[in-house]
């Protein structure tokens, strides 16, 4: 390391606007650090951490690097995957040899010096984490956490303590999670996904079966039952399985009555009765199980981890109610995989079974939609009516062929469907009635959701 994380004064992110380079950037601004940053573009949480105090800006441009950041000595850099190489800053700061660190890196650091609580996965991660750090958080224990999405409980992505515990979600994209030193995992699923950077199932199974090596040796892996990897634990870690209906961690005597879902904990350390999920949805079960079972071999007790569910209020973008009455219910969720959207369709097909669901769906990157246009067909399958619109690029340019028309043409026979350009989602809000609509993926068509919601508001 080029500079002496003691030494550190300011602190540079290229790429500072993502969820999860915000939570560190908020880490640092609790320090008292200079912070600032660039990012491409503006947003409602750029905006939020210009006003807690970041410098942020939006043109590429070395002359808006601010002084304090311009000292090899003193500044860490921290950068984003999704920045291009031949970015003018960051090559900026690699000519002038400051100490460059990948936002991973940095998560790493802190899994060393305090105990990692970590939660990988293809889909389920976010929830997961939320809900441990939440149960944590209220607990004696306390924790910090650096989550990927905003936790409704706090209003933000990060929670700062003086606790030992620092709750994660580990990312796999670009292999992010390889930097971490977990004191416990739990790992929700390994379905198959950024194939544009494995490559292969096998690669991207083999990355999994890596990061639990990773694990400390007096700490403990809680695994979804029949996953496809294979673990290789060091000596010393301790197993686990969990599911929703069997495994040393499940739920028993599930109730679903009046919107409300209650079930019992089984655990092989202590079981806990009549566990209410705060955000009642059934997926929120199996997520919960999992979140209980580390907060409990971390410490927990039986009334905390009560308190905790009963209490946890979701994540935004995570089947995050805006309506919710007898004439209309209308919702948004992140969910951008195939098994993301099985999950979110057949959760929402169990709370509403008798009312029509729509769906408006923009994909997310077109290797996504190439590798897996069928799965997303069948997934939205489930539900009544389909819109689509174009594909959401992220990081990727067009790829000939691959559009939007691959999961319209595989869409089962009686799904009312239809594809729409983004640019004409408020109008078609505007021109139909609903039942029950959800707005799904991980692109930028969330940012249309208060309209959307006034309009049904408004009707």
């Amino acid at each position: 390391m080029k500079v002496n994380i003691k030494d550190i004064k300011a602190v540079y992110f290229v790429g500072a606007g993502g969820i999860g380079m915000s939570a560190i950037a908020r880490y640092f601004l609790k320090k008292g650090l200079v912070v600032a940053g660039y990012d491409k573009t503006p947003s409602a949480l750029t905006k939020q951490l210009e006003q807690e105090g970041m410098l942020i800006h939006y043109d590429e441009d070395i002359d808006m690097i601010p002084q304090a950041c311009r000292d090899a000595a003193s500044c860490l850099v921290i950068f984003t995957p999704a920045i291009p190489e031949e970015h003018q800053e960051l090559q900026f700061f690699r000519k002038n040899g400051f100490e460059i660190q990948k936002r991973a890196q940095v998560l790493g650091t802190l899994t060393h010096e305090h105990k990692g609580l970590c939660v990988a996965g293809t889909h389920g991660k976010t929830t997961t984490s939320t809900m441990c750090a939440h149960i944590m958080h209220q607990s004696q224990l306390d924790c910090n956490a650096f989550l990927g999405g905003i936790s409704k409980n706090y209003g933000t992505n990060y929670i700062l303590s003086d606790s030992d515990f620092v709750v994660i979600e580990a990312d796999e994209f670009d292999r992010s999670f390889h930097w971490l030193s977990p004191y416990m995992t739990v790992i929700t699923s390994t379905d198959p996904d950024h194939l544009d950077i494995y490559g292969t199932k096998e690669a991207y199974l083999e990355s999994f079966r890596h990061y639990t090596e990773l694990i400390k040796p007096e700490g403990a892996l809680i695994i979804h039952r029949d996953l496809e990897m294979k673990e290789n634990l060091p000596a010393g870690v301790r197993r686990y399985d969990y599911a929703l209906s069997e495994g040393d961690f499940h739920a028993e005597n599930v109730r679903i009555e009046n919107g409300e879902i209650t079930f019992d904990f089984i655990s092989p350390i202590e079981s806990v009765k009549n566990v209410e999920l705060g955000q009642p949805i059934p997926i929120n079960i199996e997520n919960g199980v999992a979140a209980m079972a580390m907060a409990q071999l971390a410490g927990c007790t039986a009334d905390e981890l009560r308190y905790g569910m009963m209490t946890y209020g979701g994540v935004d973008r995570r089947f995050d109610f805006k309506i919710k009455n007898d004439r209309l219910v209308f919702l948004s969720d992140y969910a951008h995989h195939p098994k993301e959207i099985y999950q979110s369709a057949k959760s929402i097909r169990e709370l509403y079974k008798n009312r029509k669901i729509t769906a408006i769906f923009q994909p997310h990157l077109y290797t996504r939609t190439r590798d897996f246009y069928k799965d997303f067909a069948d997934a939205l399958s489930q539900l009544d009516e389909v819109v689509l619109t174009e594909i959401y690029p992220a990081r990727e340019l067009p790829i000939e062929g691959v559009t939007s028309q691959l999961i319209y043409d595989n869409l089962a026979p009686g799904v009312e469907k239809q594809m729409i350009q983004k640019a004409d989602v408020l109008q078609f809000v505007q021109q139909h009635s609903f039942d029950v609509l959800i707005v799904l993926g991980a692109g930028d068509l969330d940012n249309l959701v208060p309209e959307i919601t006034n309009i049904l508001n408004h009707k």
